[in-house]
């Protein structure tokens, strides 16, 4: 069966419940349940967190008997395997729904259509793929680690108009304005993880987490410093998860670190600096979704360079600062402009008297 206008309407606000757990599911995907019976919402519900009941269970115990013969609206296909919680896929059959609609099949190799197949098998009727370029962004992290085995990873910088994020002397504080900081902490609050460098550390002694929206979890803090050089009195060491990516192995190093609570991972490359590939491979393996790096001008170009950076979310300011001013990107001069890095804008906006662009690699 083909979906209908009501179907499209329906997704949309089991996406807009979706979202409501934007800040607190990770590991978990973002997901949203809507139980329409005779055209009348009789249930609905998001999942919250890990180990907590799925949106389709929230939206089941809400609607009662009312489920029986009801389309169920997710925005990802139910699970058929048992984790922390039993398998949604089933818990729809028993409750007598007549029809599911989806907006995307779950990229978990222990799903993979088999959610699907158990309703079909079933006899219930199953229209999927309804809204689905908007569940997969909402999701873009988990597909990413289940598809890929590495998050999805935000370069996030500010500068000016004229491309410079510091004045020669280092000063940065601050380009953009109130509101641009209060959006970059919203970013900061759906990651998994921020990530930054060794520089960033001693230059700036930043806290990394998030302060100017409330949100119930602090992401990973994460620092590439390849020579284990982090301050033992760097404010992000003061509370909350923080892991050190290194390139050499100092065992005293390494203890007084995690004596401050710092869990230390060591990715040496053939360069003597960390393999930042190979990093994100491990926060794939350790359950994060989606990183965002606020670092300097070193570490952005070499996330370029290797090919870590999935998205770009640039805030630029109505100023300029000069030529000798610090630049965004630490990139090989070219010789050509067809050896230019291509981009897509996928959002531009004004955010205060800012402009915030997300722009992606063609």
């Amino acid at each position: 069966m083909s979906a209908s206008a009501d179907d499209y309407r329906w997704m949309s606000r089991a996406i807009e419940l979706a979202e409501r757990g934007l800040f607190t599911t990770t590991p978990n995907p973002r997901v949203g349940c809507v139980i329409v019976r005779d055209g009348c919402v009789v249930g609905e519900g998001w999942h919250v967190r890990a180990g907590e009941p799925h949106a389709e269970v929230h939206a089941l115990t809400m609607a009662g008997d009312a489920a029986r013969g009801a389309t169920a609206y997710v925005t990802l296909e139910p699970c058929a395997h048992h984790g922390r919680t039993p398998p949604c896929a089933k818990a729809l059959v028993k409750a007598g729904v007549a029809r599911v609609v989806t907006a995307m099949e779950d990229p978990n190799p222990l799903v993979a259509g088999r959610g699907l197949d158990i309703l079909r098998a079933a006899g219930i009727e199953v229209t999927a793929g309804v809204q689905e370029a908007q569940a997969r962004e909402l999701n873009i992290g988990f597909i990413s680690r289940m598809s890929r085995g590495r998050p999805w990873l935000r370069l996030k910088a500010a500068a000016t108009l004229d491309g410079k994020t510091a004045l020669d002397n280092g000063v940065s504080q601050w380009i953009t304005g109130d509101d641009a900081r209060r959006d970059a902490h919203r970013w900061r609050a759906r990651s998994c993880a921020v990530l930054t460098g060794i520089g960033t550390v001693r230059d700036d002694d930043p806290q990394l987490n998030v302060r100017a929206i409330p949100t119930e979890r602090q992401p990973l803090r994460i620092v590439v410093d390849a020579r284990l050089e982090t301050p033992l009195n760097a404010r992000l060491l003061d509370g909350g998860p923080v892991l050190i990516a290194a390139a050499v192995d100092n065992p005293e190093r390494i203890a007084a670190l995690q004596r401050r609570g710092a869990d230390v991972v060591i990715l040496p490359n053939t360069n003597g600096k960390v393999d930042l590939s190979a990093l994100l491979l491990e926060l794939g393996r350790r359950g994060i979704n989606e990183v965002l790096a606020e670092s300097g001008f070193k570490l952005n170009g070499s996330l370029l360079r290797e090919g870590c950076v999935d998205e770009l979310i640039l805030y630029l300011a109505p100023a300029l600062v000069g030529d000798t001013a610090r630049g965004l990107f630490n990139l090989p001069a070219l010789s050509s402009l067809d050896d230019k890095r291509q981009l897509n804008f996928h959002d531009v906006r004004q955010v205060g008297r800012d402009l915030r662009i997300i722009a992606r690699p063609a």
